[in-house]
Formats: structure tokens, sequence, C-alpha cells
């Protein structure tokens, strides 16, 4: 895959070095602080019952081997990309592509998870309408080359953190908390926890935003390894806070009921007042997310199309706005369609079963590393790998069957193409 856009797009050849470890670590909370935690919490509690919090740890276990797998090569290749760079370069040009299309497929649906959370937490009588609004109105704000920017990722993620503050201190101090409620009882069972971890995996996924940044970073190989770490140390606190306020005034059954679980925190802890504003905030955030999310699997769609590991017709450029148009277009049709048609939690399964499926490709190039080329401990791709495998294929079966079946037919699309090259 292409590590830079080219010239021809009206875009340079090499991107500044302009981003310190601060500005790097505020990007990943930008990209993992965000609508996941109001989306993922009651998906899991189904999965895990009283296990929610085992659940949660596990997790952020494989996220942190994934991340630091992730450190070290965007250390060592300091180019735009991520995964679909580290797996060409150490695996071969095969898993580069797979790690790509896993990429898109996963975050596709991670589009329409964001869309479906604006529609429950706004109005939930119509939640997959106004998603399909959402999707439609973002992609025509990308299709006029409106990005989001530094200044207002900050904005979103003040807001978030304000919201989900005021939930925690709101919910700790009523008189709804029961510790009893933490207790783990004999309904969490191994394969339940393990399909929690699955879909809790979707809220810590933005770390590698950080690695795909690698050519805009000052001193790649030292800010890297350093960012994505407190990034994600600093989210897994926030994440942890919040699991457990929820889990002290709803329990897990009441969490596991909740379409808004975030909203009915706050009405359980007596707190009606905050009811809108936790609305509010969720609404942002997941239109935040959405914003980043077309962007990006666009872009990447765009850089796949001009390796003819997708279509050509979608490398075209639009001359006015400078955008690829017609990669936005079926993003954004696609997405509408997704969320149109699925659940929150069959949308967070497929995209945590594509975002495994990519981290497994690089902690598998992690592995291929020499101490010279400052390989981590043995054990965190291992465990790395493992995890992602395992956590993938403990999804809700639906997602495990329509994600493996995805990726097949993607293994199946690059062998086409290779074939028909070579015939040319």
């Amino acid at each position: 895959m292409s590590s830079t856009p080219s010239p021809a797009a009206g875009l340079p050849a090499e991107l500044q070095r302009r981003l310190g470890v601060p500005d790097a670590v505020m990007i990943g909370l930008g990209s993992m602080i965000g609508a996941g935690i109001f989306a993922s919490l009651a998906p899991a509690a189904r999965a895990a019952g009283s296990g929610l919090l085992l659940g949660l740890a596990l997790a952020a276990v494989v996220a942190y081997c994934n991340a630091t797998s992730s450190a070290r090569l965007a250390a060592l290749y300091p180019a735009s990309g991520g995964t679909c760079v580290y797996g060409r370069e150490r695996l071969g040009e095969f898993w580069g592509y797979l790690a790509g299309w896993a990429f898109v497929v996963g975050k596709t649906a991670s589009c329409a998870a964001m869309a479906l959370t604006v529609g429950t937490y706004v109005w939930p009588g119509q939640a997959h309408a106004v998603a399909v609004a959402a999707v439609v109105a973002l992609t025509a704000v990308n299709y006029a080359g409106v990005q989001k920017s530094a200044l207002l990722t900050r904005i979103i993620v003040a807001v978030v953190l304000a919201v989900l503050a005021a939930v925690v201190v709101t919910s700790l101090s009523s008189g709804a908390v029961d510790a009893a409620r933490l207790d783990i009882g004999t309904d969490a069972t191994a394969g339940g926890v393990l399909q929690a971890a699955g879909l809790l995996f979707f809220a810590f996924a933005g770390y590698a935003r950080i690695a795909t940044l690698g050519e805009e970073i000052r001193d790649p190989a030292r800010t890297i390894p350093r960012a994505i770490p407190i990034a994600l140390g600093i989210t897994l606190v926030v994440y942890t806070l919040v699991a457990v306020s929820v889990l002290l005034v709803l329990g897990p059954g009441g969490l596991a009921a909740a379409d808004a679980p975030l909203t009915e925190a706050a009405r359980a802890a007596g707190a009606d007042w905050l009811v809108p504003v936790v609305r509010v905030g969720a609404a942002v955030a997941a239109l935040g997310s959405l914003l980043a999310l077309i962007l990006g699997v666009s872009r990447t769609t765009l850089a796949m199309a001009r390796d003819h590991h997708l279509p050509h017709a979608l490398a075209a450029v639009h001359p006015r706005f400078q955008v690829p148009h017609r990669a936005e277009l079926l993003v954004g049709a696609v997405v509408a369609i997704a969320a149109a048609t699925t659940d929150v939690r069959g949308a967070i399964g497929f995209s945590s079963f594509g975002v495994l499926a990519y981290y497994a490709i690089a902690n598998a190039s992690a592995w291929t590393l020499t101490p010279a080329e400052g390989r981590p401990a043995r054990a965190i791709p291992v465990v790395g790998l493992t995890g992602c495998l395992v956590l993938a294929f403990a999804l809700p079966l639906p997602s495990v069957v329509i994600g493996a079946a995805v990726l097949l037919i993607g293994a199946a699309a690059y062998a086409t193409l290779r074939v028909t090259t070579h015939r040319q």
C-alpha cells in the first residue's frame, strides 16, 4: 500500500513533522475517549453479566500488547499507513493488503455503530432514521472538504470527559450505590467474559491513530512509544471509573437492559437534570468519531484503489474539493445501509472482528523484529496475537461468520487481481 498520498492529488509528497508527545497523546485520546464507552458497555454486560470488569481488564491487556507492538513498528516505519505498511514490509504484500482490507471493513462497521449511537441517545424511538441522517450529513460535509480540525478534537475530548466525569461523580455520590453489584456471580462464564472483552475492545481501538501519523510526528522513534502507552493508560482509567460507577447504580442486569446506559445511570442516580447533558455529550462524541472515521476509511480506500487493491475508479480526486469523492460516496452509502439494517451490538461485533484481525497482523509483524530494530519482549506480540484471535472468535456468532466471510472475500479478490495482473 502506498505510504503517502501522491502529489497528483494536490498533496505534498512528504508530511511535516510537527507533533510532539502531548500532541500525539491528545490525538490518541481523541480517537479512543469518544462514543465507544457510551455504546459498548451494555452489549458487553449482556455477554459477561457480573464479569463485565474482567472483560474490561482483558480487553485492556490485549490493547496494551497491540499498542506496544504498533509503537515499535511505527518507530521503525514512520510512514502513514500503519499495519498496512508493517504487514507488507515484514510479512509480505498480501498481509499488508489484508490489514488494509480488515481496517476498511472494520472501521466501516464502526461508522455504523457511531451513527446508531447518535440515534440511540438523541431519539431512541427513531434511532435508525437518525443514524442514516447523520451519515448522509457528515458524508456531505466530508465531500465538501471540511475535516475535523485539531482544535475541534480537543473541544470534543473536553466535552466528553466533562460528561463522563459528571456521570461518575453523580453516580458515586448518589444513594443508589450498592457495592454488592460489583460482586462476580455464577452468571459470569469464561465465554461470556471473552465475548465482552471483544466487544469492549471496540472502545480502545483508536490508539492506532498515533501510529498512522508516523510522518507527522517529531522524533517518532521516541515519541510514538511514549505517547501510545500514556494515551492508553489514561483511557483505561477513565473507562474503569465509568464502568464501576454505572455498575454500582444499575447493576449488571440493569446495565445489560439499557439501550443508552449512561442516561439510565443518571436517572437511577436521581439526576434527571443530567439526562439531556449525557444525550448531548454522547451525540457530540459519536458525531465527532463518525466524521473522523468516514474521513479515515475513505482515505484508506483511496490508497488501496491507487495500488489497484480496490477498483481503480475509486482513486479519483475531485478537481475542486480535492477529496476522494467516489470513495467517500461509496463509504457513505455502505455505512448508511448498515446503519439502517443493523443494531449497535451487531455493528460493534463486526467492527471488533475486523479491527482485531488488523492488530493480529500487527503483532505477527512485531514478532519478526530483531533486538536491533527495537523488538518488544517476546511475550508481548505472542499475547497480542493470541488475544486478538481468541477475542475475535469469541464474539457473537453472526459477527464471526460475517467477519470471516468478508475477510475471505478480500483474500479471494486479492488472488483474483494477482492472477489477472500476471496474465496481462
